[in-house]
């Protein structure tokens, strides 16, 4: 590991300043410090400029809410711990699928240093991308190792050429939720639809923004009728095999509209437009209807060689979200 100067900023405007100041050819922002830490061990990156902005905080709250029109804002300081997201009373009210979502990312002890914009951030999973010795197209290579490889975790949608699935919990949970990132010195934020994108549009990086932009919060709304579900191999810890948010809209008991987001099955947090139209006029507590509106779920879906299990457990995933989201959901493994 290289040497690297480390530095403590007092504000954002500071830690911009280092960003594009000259002298560094590799300055790095660092919160939790989780992912860069892992990245520096593997020799995947070797910063001359670490910059630590763990102890800034955007407004006087982690998690504050406030009225515009007829919505309600919900502002998430971008260093607020997933701990603090997945205990927050305004999310768990609010926006329970962000709650959810944090709660179930990790294990504890990562939940207590890893922040919510660093969980935006992290970099793919992907073993050939996280492994030095595999030159993989992320990191300048000509192969995408997983196609004729082991790909049990890999993308069923999306066409490549590179075929990560986005690891973040946080951004399934805040697309349906209408999610927004505030970016110092931005005038307005930017949706989270906009942030991430596909391998096509830039295969080495897996979101929109430039190197000196720094996200300070995080903007979603009110959504009182979402639930998140996650499928793994190992519930108590593991990465989602698939992961699912709603957010629903009622009458009664009977569906009027829904947001339907997967993850872990794309390389960005994937919307599922076929599903959202077959849920409308379905009463949640018919079972059969909603077995029948999420089967469309996995529809599209190109599986490699060693993931098509990942088709049969989406649309499971989709109706125990639903079910989270209205608050009905018995474990039954069905």
């Amino acid at each position: 590991m290289n040497r690297f100067t480390y530095a403590n900023v007092k504000d954002f405007a500071e830690a911009g300043a280092l960003l594009a100041d000259k002298r560094y050819s590799l300055p790095v922002l660092k919160a939790g410090g989780l992912d860069v830490l892992d990245h520096m061990k593997e020799g995947l990156l070797e910063p001359d400029l670490l910059i630590n902005i763990r102890t800034l905080r955007s407004g006087a709250e982690p998690v504050s809410i406030k009225p515009i029109g007829d919505s309600r804002v919900i502002t998430i300081d971008a260093t607020t711990t997933l701990t603090e997201l997945a205990r927050s009373g305004i999310l768990t009210r609010e926006c329970p699928a962000i709650a959810q979502a944090c709660g179930s990312a990790a294990t504890p002890q990562v939940r207590n240093v890893g922040t919510a914009a660093g969980n935006l951030l992290q970099r793919p999973r992907c073993w050939y991308y996280r492994q030095e010795q595999f030159e993989c197209l992320k990191k300048g290579g000509s192969t995408c190792f997983a196609v004729e490889g082991e790909n049990k975790f890999h993308a069923i949608f999306g066409d490549g050429p590179c075929h990560i699935v986005h690891p973040s919990n946080l951004a399934v949970a805040l697309m349906v939720c209408n999610g927004a990132v505030e970016i110092a010195g931005a005038a307005a934020p930017m949706p989270l639809a906009d942030l991430f994108h596909m391998p096509d549009k830039g295969v080495k990086t897996e979101h929109s923004l430039k190197p000196t932009d720094i996200i300070t919060a995080i903007q979603c709304k009110s959504a009182g009728k979402s639930g998140f579900y996650a499928i793994k191999e190992k519930q108590s810890f593991d990465w989602p095999l698939v992961m699912v948010a709603a957010n629903l809209s009622l009458d009664g008991d009977v569906i009027k509209s829904a947001r339907i987001v997967a993850g872990a099955v794309a390389p960005v947090p994937w919307p599922l437009p076929a599903v959202e139209k077959a849920l409308v006029g379905v009463s949640f507590k018919d079972d059969a209807g909603l077995r029948k509106a999420t089967a469309v779920a996995a529809d599209g879906a190109k599986p490699m060689s060693q993931n098509s299990y990942k088709v049969q457990l989406l649309p499971v995933a989709v109706r125990r979200a639903v079910l989270k989201a209205v608050g009905t959901l018995v474990e039954d493994h069905s």
